[in-house]
């Protein structure tokens, strides 16, 4: 666990305890911090700090001492729970040891003294009332804690990665070329494990941070040793008050940056090249038009630039050439992400649910010859003009979600097309016209919220419904 001595007798309010914010609070108490919790999901609740009747061990009275009322934000006081979370053990941060952790809604308390409103990054800052409500107590994330705690942390480096397309796999790349490297390392932020529940690397460590425009609306003091910008396209709107709003966002993670550090960024958009003009420091990264696959599981060229960037990163960081290409060789697609999940009579099933939306789909369009293009869900834009260039590879596509009939329309005078409306029924409909050499891809350019709990969920099912012609 990461904790920071910054945090000795501070109070903080954490606002969310899905995976992120339970971490935190864990982080928190353990580093000597006093902290008010909150969900609305009393299941999170109970599983970030059960008491001992919840857990048939006695009265809940013996968890934890007794702690007068809260401040409400009127003033008046209101009664509180209290409940010690187990396992926040002693430090040479914590000289307190276990820590008493109190629930209580930050909307309904007044927050005046309190260090920071530390928020998921699900939280729309553009229009929830604790930004009103938390008046001059910042509000936060676990990426600025982590870079709270860093003076605390052995002698490392931290490589933070936005973008609107990419993130994840150009994280993971970098990760990989390192571990496989012999270099100690963690991948966090947007992926993986919260990165505050994760045990501080030794001296010499890499951090390697998936950073998304909403996790850097929450950060303010995060000095990446190297900081990359993959690529700006619209995304999020409804998060911002425009485009130009969404990209200044994306480029606060250079701001944050001491002189010297190292800037990579793409220059495949205009956005994107135009904060590398800001940048004269800034590594410039361009992909050709003949780009190699630049290893078995980095085809089309949208994999070019992860692989690209990728490099300047691990080059920024002192590897060697020759370490850096038997790394790309080695490294495996993420799950749903271009992910190859099976032949079937001689045709090739690729799972790329990530892409949600248009721009995150074209490049998988060029990565093929003879595709069968599953598209559609629930819509972020009206259109699928970011796709065209791909077009020429589709030998058929199948249109599913509240988004099908939409995208059949708009697909139908440029190529053959069927409203399939679910996956299953996608894949069957597919799987019976597929040729030998052919590919099924699933790249939806869509949310997946109308049919699936999420992009991964709609993996698995894709999975699954490729498993069944087996």
């Amino acid at each position: 666990m990461i904790v920071a001595a910054a945090w000795v007798g501070k109070k903080f309010a954490v606002l969310g305890l899905a995976r992120s914010g339970a971490a935190t609070v864990r982080a928190l108490l353990t580093g000597g911090a006093e902290v008010v919790a909150w969900d609305g999901d009393a299941a999170k609740r109970n599983a970030l700090s059960p008491s001992p009747r919840s857990r048939g061990e006695g009265p809940s009275s013996a968890t934890a001492p007794a702690t007068p009322p809260l401040p409400t934000s009127s003033g008046s006081t209101a009664p509180r729970a209290v409940e010690v979370v187990p396992g926040a053990q002693p430090t040479r941060n914590s000289p307190m040891g276990e820590r008493a952790l109190v629930f209580a809604d930050p909307l309904t308390i007044d927050l005046t003294g309190f260090d920071g409103v530390v928020v998921s990054p699900g939280v729309p800052l553009n229009r929830h009332p604790i930004v009103t409500h938390a008046g001059d107590t910042p509000i936060i994330g676990d990426i600025e804690l982590f870079a709270q705690a860093r003076a605390d942390l052995p002698p490392h480096k931290a490589v933070g990665i936005t973008g609107t397309n990419g993130k994840s796999t150009t994280t993971a790349l970098i990760h990989h070329i390192l571990d496989q490297a012999g270099i100690p390392t963690r991948m966090g932020g947007n992926i993986g494990l919260p990165i505050l529940a994760q045990d501080p690397l030794p001296e010499g460590g890499v951090y390697v941070l998936e950073l998304s425009s909403y996790q850097i609306d929450l950060t303010y003091s995060l000095d990446c040793d190297v900081a990359v910008l993959l690529n700006i396209t619209p995304d999020h709107l409804d998060r911002y008050a425009g485009f130009e709003a969404y990209a200044a966002s994306k480029a606060r993670l250079f701001a944050m940056q001491s002189a010297g550090h190292a800037a990579i960024i793409g220059t495949g958009d205009a956005t994107s090249a135009a904060i590398a003009d800001t940048l004269p420091r800034a590594t410039r990264i361009s992909v050709p038009a003949d780009a190699p696959a630049y290893g078995p599981a980095l085809a089309g060229p949208h994999n070019a630039q992860n692989a690209l960037t990728a490099i300047a990163v691990c080059e920024a960081l002192g590897l060697a050439a020759d370490t850096i290409r038997a790394g790309l060789q080695s490294y495996r697609a993420l799950p749903h992400r271009m992910a190859h999940v099976a032949d079937v009579g001689g045709v090739a099933y690729v799972d790329d649910s990530k892409a949600t939306n248009p721009d995150s789909t074209a490049p998988a369009l060029n990565a093929f010859a003879r595709i069968h293009w599953i598209v559609g869900g629930l819509a972020k834009s009206d259109d699928l003009d970011a796709c065209r260039p791909g077009f020429g590879n589709i030998v058929h596509a199948y249109t599913i979600g509240t988004a099908a009939q939409r995208f059949a329309e708009l697909l139908a005078p440029d190529l053959p097309v069927t409203i399939a409306n679910t996956l299953d029924e996608a894949v069957k409909l597919a799987a019976t016209v597929a040729q030998p050499g052919d590919t099924v891809l699933l790249s939806p350019a869509c949310a997946s919220f109308d049919q699936f709990s999420d992009f991964e969920a709609r993996g698995r099912a894709f999975a699954a419904a490729v498993g069944a012609l087996q």
